[in-house]
């Protein structure tokens, strides 16, 4: 704990839905396009028109309800809430405060310190604003509706955090559920996810809560660690010099490593909500929550059992790859192709995941095919390449589409098979590095490393070292 004292925390996390239309009109939610092109009278709040509820939304909000373990509001209604921002057309956001979807779940979560439950308060439905565009040059801002009226969930938990190993843990939880349950990509670089830290701090053994702040703009796991370390120094720093921390919002700059207040934070009061008088109340069936249920694919914890039991895959391996369900698709998808799967669990793991780290993207930016790297691994199998050139053809087809086999065959990459040429070149090594060879029989088994080296070096990595070694043994005895 920070110089005696305990950090609180609690988020408020926004998640855009999987959906291909708005959440009340039939516009695309599609990311990108040209500014005010995904737009029509509903999202971009003219006089006149009438939103209508997209069912979809309501099934997607159902589905990360249950799978947080929440109680289902079986009668739940639509909300205004008011305030005015450019980015905001109607002078209102449709949301729900009264009558939430979800209400009373938890999410289990692990961290060094042991298992925990994170409680959640209730989950939401609602829209998102706009975009406001600044352009210093010209002095002035802009506003895209492209993004106004796209669906949202908010999740709300209760303050059960206390440092930012658990706010990480409980993020990861809830991205891997939601993105399991294919209800959004859970992109935190696209804004697809995005979270509010509440936080405050107290003395340790303290019951009463400090004064919290909310904190915005985070768009990373790496930017929520350091604000909540950022913040937390800030508060304490303000508590120990006799001054009282203000309740307020503050957005948090990542490149200067601090925050600054944006405004005084609202209550419920200051939105002057009233129920939206356009929309109708939503009655869910017991029929409609067992269709939900059913549905439910097969999480991480019943698949990392299935991958140990049909696989026999280790079960460090089960953790690496169930970690996303895009790594888990890939890895289902290149077994069915035919592929052993002990070695695309050691794809995905090794050179996968080093060019991922390496590349600083996610999971969800692969785009290589299952089929593809089924490919690759049989053109190994069948000593066709070696590991080396396997590993550079990877790197390709990673980042381009290609086929293996026709790659390695334009590129001349294919493996020497021809023993003749093998034995010969092999043979030319061995006669003009005569230390090594004395080192090999005076007992250096380094020395055949060299030898192998020298030959590969040699075939321009195009035989199969393994070949290698054996002629090399044959000969040298």
């Amino acid at each position: 704990m920070p110089n005696g004292y305990e950090t609180v925390i609690g988020l408020e996390v926004h998640v855009e839905l999987a959906t291909k239309t708005k959440i009340f009109c039939g516009c695309s939610t599609a990311f990108g396009g040209e500014p005010n092109t995904h737009t029509c009278p509903v999202c971009t709040g003219m006089p006149g028109s009438l939103p209508v509820l997209n069912k979809q939304v309501l099934e997607y909000a159902v589905a990360v309800g249950l799978a947080s373990n929440c109680d289902i509001t079986r009668y739940c209604k639509f909300d205004r809430k008011n305030y005015f921002y450019p980015d905001n057309p109607q002078n209102y956001q449709i949301s729900q405060l009264y009558l939430p979807i979800c209400r009373n779940g938890h999410v289990d979560i692990e961290t060094e310190n042991g298992k925990k439950s994170v409680r959640i308060h209730e989950i939401h439905m609602e829209e998102d604003a706009g975009k406001l565009i600044h352009d210093e040059y010209d002095d002035c801002s802009y506003v895209d509706y492209n993004r106004s009226g796209v669906p949202l969930i908010e999740i709300v938990s209760e303050p059960d955090m206390r440092s930012a190993d658990e706010v990480i843990a409980y993020l990861e939880k809830l991205r891997m559920i939601i993105q399991y349950l294919g209800a959004s990509d859970c992109k935190l670089q696209e804004g697809s996810m995005r979270a509010d830290v509440n936080l405050s701090v107290r003395p340790l053994g303290q019951e009463e809560f400090g004064t919290r702040t909310e904190m915005k703009n985070l768009n990373s796991f790496k930017a929520i660690r350091r604000a909540i370390e950022g913040e937390t120094e800030r508060q304490i720093d303000i508590i120990e010099s006799g001054e009282k921390v203000v309740q307020e919002t503050r957005r948090w700059d990542d490149n200067a490593g601090e925050s600054y207040a944006m405004r005084s934070k609202e209550d419920a009061q200051d939105y002057r909500y009233f129920p939206d008088p356009d929309l109708v109340p939503v009655s869910i069936s017991d029929e409609f929550i067992s269709d939900i249920k059913a549905k439910e694919p097969e999480f991480r914890e019943e698949k990392k059992q299935r991958y140990i039991d049909e696989y026999k895959l280790p079960e460090y391996d089960t953790d690496i790859i169930t970690g996303s369900k895009k790594m888990a698709d890939i890895f289902e998808e290149t077994v069915k192709c035919g592929a052993d799967p002990k070695k695309v669990s050691n794809y995905l793991m090794g050179e996968t995941m080093r060019i991922l780290k390496e590349k600083e993207l996610d999971p969800q930016d692969i785009t290589f095919k299952s089929e593809s790297l089924a490919k690759l691994i049989a053109l190994q199998d069948k000593k066709s390449i070696n590991g080396t050139v396997a590993k550079e053809v990877f790197e390709v087809m990673f980042f381009e589409d290609i086929d293996p086999e026709e790659y390695v065959k334009e590129k001349g990459l294919l493996t020497v098979n021809d023993e003749g040429a093998l034995r010969t070149t092999v043979q030319k090594v061995i006669d003009e590095n005569p230390q090594s060879v004395a080192d090999y029989k005076g007992g250096k088994e380094k020395a055949l490393g060299f030898l192998v080296g020298q030959t590969m070096k040699a075939m321009q990595g195009k035989a199969d070292p393994a070949s290698v070694n054996a002629i090399l043994k044959e000969l040298l005895s």
